[in-house]
């Protein structure tokens, strides 16, 4: 049984907002606009944990600082992530056959998640990043060395999408001529927002289910072979070989949408974050020992996944608001990331920033992302060879975002190079 924090706060009195208000943080309409900011700041400074009711994924909390979901994500036996990770976990009116439940390790509860989560790790360890750097270097300069100067392209499609996918390729062994359908079912995974349609969940599960049969040819032809560093391999020669076919695909999400889509959106957030404090760049391109702080501090100040969801698992005081169990919690680290009590100028990117590695970005306790230190290598890489190559990036106009609440990312972002 867990234990419930009672905690220093008396028993505050909740603020509950009905269902459309601007605290309705799930909409993703504020995201695409990127008109997010005030409204989390607003929380933040009035009520910092509050309850929405009536929202198009049902009635949850916003948890909006710091300190405070440290503190939730601490406990994780009071908090499960066993109901799902994300603000939709039981979308309803879906027919029979569309409600397909998808186990992962992210979304399971110890011991299970300890289990497959060690499985996993060892594919993430600071050896494994020695043993890849040299090969995501030489792939990030190939691809930087092909890009026109002076000319107007993609960057998302050209660098974004095209070094995490190769990357994910390379982690799982994945046929390289095929490797762009990895992008393709990260976007229709990683799209939560999909159970809302009938029609769109349908073309989803289409999606996950191609995916699924070509995996489990990739599983079928590894099976009888020796052990190997790729995913697929360490599954097979471990606990994990007799999952079900669910499970498996589950976990194929996890990595397939967590290896992509923290990367990728960084490395858009990194040529859009730049681009909009010159300063700072320019302090980059002179001093370019900042690069390791600055990776840090473009992965807090553009937060790739908005928030992660835990559900209480009993009745208790939650920083001083009563909760029930079953209540949705969610966890929004874009706006702790902002939190004015732990970052100061917190909508900036500032490249001296004291602990700029203290972000909440990757999460935090036994779920913190387990790819953490790969996104972390590959955005280094791409920083120190356009170092090398004195390439700036400078957006044009503003980029096409992603249309969602939990993915926090870019479709589309026009760029030209020039070099200084």
């Amino acid at each position: 049984m867990a234990t419930a924090i009672k905690s220093d706060t008396e028993i505050q009195e909740t603020v509950v907002v009905e269902a459309p208000h601007p605290w309705d943080v799930s909409v993703s309409d504020i995201y695409v606009e990127d008109r997010w900011q005030p409204i989390f700041k607003e929380m933040r400074e009035k009520a910092p944990i509050n309850k929405v009711v009536g929202s198009a994924y049902g009635d949850y909390w916003n948890v909006t600082t710091y300190k405070a979901i440290q503190h939730i994500e601490s406990l994780p036996d009071l908090y499960s992530s066993a109901k799902g990770i994300t603000i939709i976990t039981d979308p309803e009116n879906l027919p029979e056959d569309l409600d397909i439940r998808l186990p992962m390790f992210i979304a399971m509860d110890r011991p299970e998640h300890t289990e497959q989560r060690r499985v996993i790790a060892p594919a993430f360890t600071p050896a494994e990043m020695k043993r890849m750097e040299g090969d995501v270097r030489r792939r990030t300069a190939e691809i930087l060395d092909g890009l026109p100067i002076g000319e107007r392209f993609d960057w998302v499609d050209r660098v974004s999408i095209e070094l995490t996918t190769q990357m994910l390729a390379i982690l799982f062994d994945f046929p390289w001529e095929d490797r762009r359908k990895l992008t393709e079912w990260s976007d229709w995974m990683g799209d939560v927002e999909n159970a809302l349609s009938v029609e769109k969940r349908r073309e989803q599960l289409q999606h996950i289910y191609e995916a699924g049969a070509y995996f489990q040819r990739l599983w079928d032809e590894r099976l009888e072979k020796g052990e190997a560093p790729d995913l697929i391999s360490r599954m097979i020669h471990s606990e994990m070989r007799n999952m079900d076919q669910f499970t498996f695909m589950g976990n194929l999400m996890l990595l397939i949408v967590g290896g992509n889509d923290t990367t990728r959106n960084s490395m858009s957030g990194c040529a859009y974050g730049l681009s909009q404090f010159p300063e700072e760049r320019e302090k980059l391109e002179r001093n370019p020992e900042l690069i390791p702080a600055a990776v840090q501090e473009i992965i807090r100040w553009q937060t790739p996944l908005a928030h992660m969801r835990r559900t209480v698992t009993e009745d208790h005081v939650m920083l001083g608001h009563e909760v029930k169990e079953g209540d949705a919690v969610i966890l929004w680290y874009i706006s702790a990331n902002r939190d004015e009590t732990m970052f100061e100028r917190p909508d900036d990117i500032w490249l001296e920033r004291p602990k700029p590695g203290r972000h909440l970005s990757f999460g935090y306790g036994i779920h913190r992302c387990v790819g953490a230190r790969l996104a972390e290598l590959q955005l280094r890489l791409l920083l120190e060879e356009m170092a090398e190559r004195r390439l700036r990036v400078n957006v044009i106009g503003e980029p096409e975002r992603v249309s969602a609440c939990f993915v926090h990312g870019y479709k589309k972002m026009d760029v030209e190079l020039s070099t200084y």
